[in-house]
């Protein structure tokens, strides 16, 4: 999506350089080379084009007004999206945030049969990409689609380097799970009665998407089941990218350089502010209170030496050799393999990281995707027609003969339940279902540091999440506790 990065180095150096030195074309090179792709990624966290256009032009603002902050000039391009990612988290902190306007698709030349057949692979995207976390989720667009790498991410997330390397690691490990688990889905879902009952709607729901890849993981049906082998860019290759509006570029560049704006311009680079030592903006502090408790001292990124370079290097190579399927389960990192169908999963609400202030995440699968009715048909890949197959229906039964009786109450179930991994995330989910009839449930407790609550009624069969969130503000190391549930159950939550 971003076009060649090795060439694209000697681009950022030169253009951050006339940057520094105020040159008003570089600044029009720096919107038609990166605006297209800041615009998309905006659009992804903020979900609305106005939103996206106005953190664009912010970004461009302090970009040329912080730009003699930059002490790696040649990483120009991440140094960007780390400017757009604040303004982003500081838009959607705001109690006035626009909302409601999606920006159209980027128009492309296809055929009709072309275009169903990537509206097809689009769902099996959606479906895998739900099963990840929402900090999981901007690490593969990040990587993958925009080709940022390790370091760039280091600096866009304000995280160390080496929890960088493993964030990128666990993500594409998770995603290559999920890619599995949503081909059987896909293609195999008659082959386990476990994975249709799973997989009812299409694309899948982001809870039944973590169910099915734990489901997958320990399941002996689904592990002899051969899937193609899908690699990680090829699949985020048909995703949406958000059509930048043609007007936008007159109404950015003025804003930069007009004289009358010059009071404006001062008050939004103020807005990027506080920066690191290395010239790159610190993650957006919803409170001042926070602010001042984090200071500097969890960011460990560090100059480019050969060393941190050998390793980042290393690290892309084994992600890339995890991308394709090799037939094998790969249950995402640190999940526990349930046998049961449903597990764990869901949604990331806010996740977050050791050290790194908690910052509003994206939630939807993908950075920018316009949103797609589930449907309750499943779709072969190999399909050479951009037809749906039949819908699973239900077997008929004949009707029953008529009785002067009322029927009798359903039998009372039982509450099964499965635990979750918090890992670097602020909350997880513990998955409840019903089972051999309906639960009346809640949450009558918690051990350790970690809060839930919920209750409800399942039918048979029905299952529903509960977020389960922790209760320090820094964790360190590993540590255990669990959620208590009535009419009965415990389910184990790892955090820290």
């Amino acid at each position: 999506m971003a076009g060649e990065p090795g060439s694209a180095r000697n681009d950022d150096l030169r253009l951050a350089e006339s940057l520094r030195a105020g040159d008003v074309i570089a600044l029009t090179e720096v919107y038609d080379a990166y605006a297209p792709f800041l615009y998309d990624y905006c659009h992804g966290l903020l979900r609305d084009r106005v939103e996206a256009a106005g953190a664009l032009r912010n970004c461009v603002i302090a970009a040329r007004e912080h730009a003699g902050r930059l002490g790696e000039p040649d990483r120009l391009r991440g140094w960007l999206y780390a400017i757009a990612r604040k303004e982003c988290m500081r838009r959607r902190d705001s109690p006035n945030r626009h909302l409601g306007q999606e920006a159209p698709e980027a128009e492309d030349d296809l055929s009709a049969e072309q275009l169903a057949r990537r509206e097809e692979r689009r769902l099996l995207a959606h479906s895998a990409l739900a099963a990840l976390s929402g900090r999981q989720r901007e690490a593969i667009d990040l990587s993958v689609r925009h080709e940022l790498d390790e370091v760039d991410l280091s600096g866009v997330f304000g995280m160390p380097l080496e929890e960088t390397l493993e964030l990128v690691e666990r993500s594409r490990i998770g995603l290559d799970a999920a890619i599995r688990a949503a081909l059987i889905a896909q293609n195999h879902w008659k082959d386990c009665p476990s994975v249709s009952a799973l997989t009812e709607s299409w694309p899948l729901a982001p809870q039944t998407a973590a169910s099915l890849v734990r489901h997958v993981a320990s399941c002996p049906v689904c592990a002899e089941l051969g899937t193609p082998a899908l690699p990680a860019d090829r699949l985020l290759s048909v995703l949406p990218i958000a059509a930048i509006p043609a007007d936008l570029r007159l109404d950015v560049l003025t804003a930069a350089t007009a004289e009358d704006r010059a009071g404006n311009r001062r008050a939004i680079a103020a807005w990027t502010e506080p920066f690191d030592e290395y010239g790159w903006p610190l993650p957006y502090e919803p409170t001042p209170a926070r602010a001042k408790d984090r200071g500097t001292g969890g960011r460990r990124r560090g100059p480019i030496i050969g060393a941190a370079a050998a390793a980042v290097a290393a690290v892309v190579v084994l992600a890339g050799a995890m991308t394709a399927f090799g037939g094998e389960s790969s249950p995402v990192t640190g999940a526990k393999p349930s046998s049961s169908a449903s597990g764990p999963g869901g949604e990331s609400g806010d996740p977050g990281d050791p050290g790194v202030p908690t910052e509003p995440m994206p939630t939807d699968p993908s950075p920018t995707v316009s949103s797609t009715s589930p449907s309750p048909s499943k779709s072969p890949s190999d399909s050479p027609s951009p037809s749906k197959s039949p819908s699973k229906s239900p077997t008929t039964r004949p009707p029953s003969a008529p009785t002067s009786q009322a029927p009798p109450p359903p039998r009372a179930g039982h509450l099964a339940v499965s635990g979750c991994d918090m890992h670097v995330d602020d909350s997880c989910t513990v998955t409840v279902r019903a089972v051999g009839g309906p639960v009346n449930w809640r949450v009558t407790g918690t051990s350790g540091e970690l809060s839930a609550h919920g209750s409800g009624h399942l039918s048979a069969g029905q299952s529903a999440g509960v977020t389960v969130s922790r209760t320090n503000g820094l964790c360190w190391g590993s540590k255990n506790g669990s959620v208590s549930f009535a009419p009965g159950g415990s389910a184990s939550v790892g955090y820290c």
